[in-house]
């Protein structure tokens, strides 16, 4: 059975069709070259506007980067017209060769590791049941957040030399003591004065300003989690405790690792807490690796230590990517 031929449009009804559309959605002539000058033009605007940042990056930067890797090879002192080239010299100086560096890197490197396991612990220890606690507080919720917050936004210089003086002989924490009748704990010398309490001061200093910022990421991946499952193990009849530890921590377990790689990173690489309050005493024994190239880079006069500070900086960024890679593995796997 055939179909008859469907009979051609007349002009009038074919005039009021108009012209077919063009693939891609042109509407026109001439708008398939619009387009493309449209986009040329605003992609040579967003280049234009990121230059300067990109420039800025590469002078201080990258170049600034690879002239302390160069100059972690060399010995010179910041001021002679020319470098002396060693190879690496300074790293095998600062880590075992040399007997004026390699003793006080190994003990910097002893009060760090203690720095960077007790700083992380004490912080998580902290900063999430304080997150548990204000997440479930019903009423002056942002009032106890900013209070809270204030020793991160306070000045860091302040407030150190604030701790300095608390905890001095006559300071605040003796007299509490010695007015609660526990004189026997206070500490004739100081806190930071006794070689024994130096650096545990110290420590509990550092996680005092850790907290804050460790207890809003906290708090944030708290308001974050399905009130359901939360409700689901009400009814099976989890208790408070039971539900912060069975249900709560493990959901929160990817920020714990944030907390912790940056914890780690700051106990590994930082030192103005240190260098503000002791300088690295009583004697050494608050010295850390941080402080330790502070110190080869500034503090040695005219000396040639300046390719020593660069080696141990690059030991230390090299320290500092072993830990970041572990930790990302560790978050891998538990996922």
């Amino acid at each position: 059975m055939t179909t008859a031929p469907r009979p051609a449009l007349t002009e009038t009804a074919a005039a009021g069709r108009g012209p077919a559309p063009r693939p891609g959605g042109a509407a026109g002539p001439g708008s398939g070259r619009r387009v493309p000058r449209r986009r040329t033009y605003e992609a040579v605007s967003g280049y234009l506007f990121v230059a300067p940042a990109v420039i800025l990056f590469a002078v201080m930067g990258l170049y600034t980067v690879g002239y302390g890797f160069l100059l972690s090879f060399a010995r010179w002192n910041g001021f002679a017209p020319h470098w002396t080239w060693v190879g690496v010299q300074n790293y095998k100086d600062l880590l075992w060769q040399n007997p004026a560096y390699a003793p006080r890197l190994h003990h910097a490197a002893v009060h760090t590791l203690y720095v960077m396991i007790a700083v992380p612990l004490l912080t998580v220890l902290v900063s999430f049941p304080l997150a548990v606690l204000l997440n479930s507080a019903k009423r002056m919720q942002g009032v106890l957040r900013s209070v809270y917050f204030v020793p991160y936004v306070t000045s860091g210089v302040a407030v150190f030399f604030a701790w300095q003086y608390i905890l001095q002989p006559d300071g605040a924490v003796n007299t509490v003591l010695g007015s609660l009748g526990m004189g026997s704990l206070s500490q004739p010398q100081g806190w930071l004065g006794n070689p024994h309490t130096a650096l545990p001061t110290m420590i509990v200093v550092t996680v005092w300003g850790a907290v804050p910022v460790a207890m809003l990421l906290y708090l944030t991946g708290l308001q974050g989690i399905d009130r359901s499952v939360l409700e689901a193990s009400q009814l099976d009849g989890a208790g408070w405790w039971r539900t912060n530890v069975s249900v709560v921590w493990p959901l929160v377990r990817p920020i714990t690792s944030i907390v912790v790689l940056l914890n780690l990173r700051d106990s590994l690489q930082g030192f103005q807490t240190f260098l503000v309050m002791t300088n690295g005493g009583p004697g050494d024994h608050t010295n850390v690796l941080g402080l330790e190239a502070y110190r080869l880079a500034f503090l040695k006069d005219l000396a040639p230590t300046l390719g020593l500070a660069s080696a141990l900086g690059w030991i230390l960024f090299a320290a500092a990517l072993v830990i970041a890679l572990i930790n990302l593995r560790v978050m891998r796997s538990k996922t």
